[in-house]
């Protein structure tokens, strides 16, 4: 496919065997597990500790989530 091929803005994910997207996509991850496995993916060649952090973030959004839905910690 095309967008496959195609990399805006840096080439951090063209070096993956399986890019982010594509992984979320073939196992039906939603928006906040996706960004964590983008950002954790990434985090060595583009945004260092910020993007663990980013992911930390969608992590905790996850967490409240699940509590506010009833789920056991």
């Amino acid at each position: 496919m095309k967008w496959e091929s195609e990399q805006v803005g840096g080439s951090h994910y063209k070096t993956m065997k399986i890019q982010p997207l594509e992984y979320a996509l073939e196992n039906g991850l939603g928006v906040c597990e996706h960004a964590v496995v983008k950002y954790v993916s990434r985090w060595k060649t583009k945004g260092g500790i910020q993007d663990l952090e980013k992911a930390r973030h969608y992590i905790d959004i996850l967490i409240e989530r699940e509590i506010a839905r009833g789920q056991r910690r």
